[in-house]
């Protein structure tokens, strides 16, 4: 690396450098801050925001642990337990668990969907009558 791209790579960033940077719209950037997911910046005498360059891992992070499940509410808690207590892993690890466990309820959900899906397909191949399928009596106005 370049002596001018090290510098660059510890300078401050302006809120659109950073959403480019991190691969985001600004309004995400901004929903972040809003959320408590980035500590807000200091302002340059401009008015600008300036985030430190690391906050581009913590959007990464945020965006890598939305796709695993977890809500931002959670997401926040998260990154709490990282600044406030360093080894807080039994916590990590409690949460990590109880996001597998609704995975796992979403799991069998969607298995039932699937079987119930299955049977209205096998009823209009055979051309039976589907008054009576549970999945259409479900989503039927009124249920």
């Amino acid at each position: 690396m370049r002596g001018n791209e090290l510098r660059d790579a510890d300078r401050p960033l302006k809120t659109s450098e950073l959403a480019r940077a991190a691969g985001v719209g600004v309004e995400t950037v901004r929903y972040y801050l809003r959320r408590g997911l980035l500590a807000e910046p200091p302002r340059a005498p401009s008015g600008y925001r300036r985030f430190p360059p690391d906050a581009v891992r913590r959007i990464a992070f945020v965006r890598r642990t939305q796709a695993l499940g977890f809500t931002l509410d959670e997401i926040r808690e998260l990154l709490e337990l990282r600044v406030e207590r360093p080894h807080a892993c039994e916590a990590v690890e409690e949460r990590a668990k109880a996001r597998i466990a609704a995975v796992e309820e979403k799991l069998d959900e969607l298995q039932r969907m699937k079987r119930a899906l299955a049977r209205v397909v096998a009823a209009c191949e055979a051309r039976e009558r589907t008054g009576h399928c549970p999945l259409l009596e479900e989503i039927a106005p009124g249920s």
